[in-house]
């Protein structure tokens, strides 16, 4: 990761600019050109460096649903029901954590009743009782991670 890859990462924490050609923007403001910015940011999803680039919706103003849910998964299986998890459209990321309930996830649906629906496929998908943990208020934390 060289200087550009850095100041190119610490730039996007920001957002982008909302104008009509936002990475042209980006390459004024960081000295270089849009199709080597753009290069340098699949490069950098490529090798896991970012695992992610892309819009944040606020689901509840869209009219649909998310919810924060929690699996106790046996250690033989973790690694396959995490893929399962994965290839779910509904999931919008899944991860580990050390605690009895293991694996936690995000549910993205189009409603409350498809929230419901999801999380019943899960536990017949796996034979786990998800645990269900919708939002009970909104906080923004304004994360910056300098690179």
């Amino acid at each position: 990761m060289d200087d550009l890859d850095r100041r190119l990462i610490n730039r996007l924490q920001l957002g982008l600019p909302l104008v009509r050609h936002p990475w042209e923007h980006l390459a004024r403001e960081l000295d270089s050109n849009s199709a080597e910015l753009l290069d340098r940011l699949h490069e950098l999803l490529n090798e896991g460096v970012l695992t992610r680039f892309g819009p944040m919706f606020d689901i509840d103003h869209l009219g649909g649903a998310f919810t924060l849910a929690a699996l106790s998964v046996p250690e033989a299986r973790f690694d396959s029901i995490a893929e399962l998890l994965a290839d779910m459209p509904e999931v919008a990321h899944n991860y580990r954590r050390e605690h009895a309930w293991n694996m936690w996830f995000v549910l993205a649906c189009p409603s409350e009743q498809a929230i419901t629906d999801t999380l019943l496929r899960i536990e017949q998908l796996t034979d786990l009782v998800p645990l269900n943990l919708p939002k009970e208020e909104t906080y923004h934390v304004g994360l910056y991670f300098p690179v």
